[in-house]
């Protein structure tokens, strides 16, 4: 099943929650709704069920105009951030239910079910009640609910925000594998680029109800088309220094002069934004391209295996995102290492100019 969804706006009170948004999935499909709070990732995905109507637009799927059709006609499953059981069922007949309202014969309830609850690893929960379990695996029997029908368009409002890390990793790799088997399209949303880089497929990045990419999750990523989707598929967000580009180096706040490569010399000179990913800057030099800068700490952010670093120049401040554990105090003098061949430019109106050549691993954003 392919659905597309043609100039789609969808107003409320007044205020427009998506604006002119054409997207195109293919079948056994596994795509990703990439945005903020507020991008417009729910209400999308209540227009691809059914349970809103479009103010104006087309929905189609399979080529067939589904645009006024109920979701109670539309072949379609929905996992929530908040999870919804049957407090009176058990985790196997809330699994169930939509294969008995779909008269599916017992024996292949039970076999799927009890493949479902494998995957999610609460086969040892099925007799068991939703109060009885803890909030992740009564996430799980919904989401169980969701994958054991067999539904034309699966849609995940970010499912796994209430899992612990090890099992939300866990179950990404599974949902990966089980989508292969199938031919439905699968959507989920999520707030993460580092999740939506390792769930993989296509990635649609959302802002403010607009859809700004569309492509494969990698490319996206790599070559993203502006200076907004950089800012959404990096985290923490690229880091933007305003700067001018002339024939033969850019200038930063007129005190930083450096050489730039043989790609940006093509551009027209003039003023650009220049886009460095917080993963790129460094303690210690990399590339004998890399500019020394001496600037100030403002915050060490310690998160697990890893830190991220706030540091201030004299004219922009910078984020670094760093590998391991890294202890400093607030205004420590330390110089980064700013690698000046890994810039992206952004023109005045924000479009992408420039994607550098080299642009190291995807693992962090």
């Amino acid at each position: 099943m392919s659905l597309h969804l043609q100039n789609i706006d969808h107003i409320v009170g007044g205020e427009t929650h998506i604006n002119g948004l054409n997207l195109e999935l293919e079948p056994g499909s596994f795509n990703v709704l990439l945005g903020r709070t507020l991008a417009g990732k729910t209400t999308l995905m209540r227009l691809m069920a059914g349970l809103e109507q479009p103010t104006q637009g087309r929905i189609f799927m399979d080529g067939r105009d589904v645009t006024g059709v109920s979701v109670r006609k539309r072949n379609v499953s929905m996992v929530y951030q908040q999870f919804i059981n049957y407090p009176s069922l058990t985790v196997r007949d809330n699994i169930a239910s939509p294969l008995k309202l779909a008269k599916t014969s017992p024996k292949e309830i039970d076999q799927r079910v009890g493949s479902i609850a494998e995957m999610l690893h609460i086969e040892h929960l099925l007799d068991r009640y939703p109060q009885e379990l803890s909030g992740g695996q009564q996430q799980r029997t919904a989401m169980g609910r969701a994958l054991v029908k067999d539904a034309d368009l699966i849609l995940f409002d970010e499912p796994l925000v209430n899992l612990d890390y090890k099992l939300r990793e866990e179950l990404r790799d599974e949902l990966r594998e089980l989508f292969k088997a199938r031919n439905c399209i699968a959507v989920y949303a999520t707030t993460e680029p580092n999740e939506a880089l390792a769930l993989g497929g296509n990635t649609a990045v959302l802002h403010q109800g607009k859809l700004l990419q569309y492509g494969p999750t990698e490319e996206v990523y790599r070559v993203p088309n502006g200076r907004h989707s950089a800012e959404m598929f990096s985290e923490p967000p690229i880091n933007i220094v305003p700067g001018k580009l002339t024939a033969s180096e850019i200038t930063f706040d007129q005190t930083l002069h450096f050489p730039c490569d043989a790609e940006l010399q093509r551009l027209p000179p003039g003023d650009y934004d220049f886009g460095v990913r917080a993963s790129h800057i460094s303690l210690t030099p990399r590339s004998t391209d890399d500019l020394a800068l001496s600037v100030q700490v403002d915050v060490a952010e310690i998160s697990g295996s890893e830190t991220f670093l706030h540091v201030r120049h004299e004219h922009f401040p910078l984020v670094l995102h760093l590998t391991g554990i890294h202890e400093f105090n607030m205004n420590d003098t330390i110089n980064v290492y700013f690698p000046t061949h890994q810039l992206y430019a952004f023109d005045k109106h924000g479009s992408t100019v420039h994607v550098p050549v080299a642009q190291g691993s995807a693992a962090h954003g």
